[in-house]
């Protein structure tokens, strides 16, 4: 496909952040032109009977069922804490 005319390859390269030669910016200019070539002619394709989906396969949730348990003991959950008091893991103040 010849490159598109509303195309500017430069702001493209801009918002990408790259620095393309001269070479650089005709090659990448007509790749991208021929992706939106395709992507027009997806445009075209009647989907009105196509159920919207945001996922091409089903996801379904696994969730293990929700059982209470007893947790680890004060002791052992504080053993790695590098500074604990009261019961409670201390950290450093964030806030003034």
């Amino acid at each position: 496909m010849s490159q598109t005319t509303d195309l500017n390859i430069d702001h493209v390269a801009k918002l990408a952040r790259l620095a393309l030669t001269l070479e650089e910016k005709a090659e990448y200019a007509r790749q991208l032109g021929d992706v939106l070539h395709h992507i027009e002619q997806l445009g075209k394709l009647d989907v009105s009977q196509v159920e919207p989906t945001a996922h091409a396969f089903a996801v379904d949730n696994v969730w293990a069922e929700d059982i209470a348990r007893p947790g680890l003991p004060v002791d052992r959950a504080l053993q790695n804490a590098p500074a604990h008091r009261d019961h409670m893991v201390v950290v450093p103040k964030v806030i003034e």
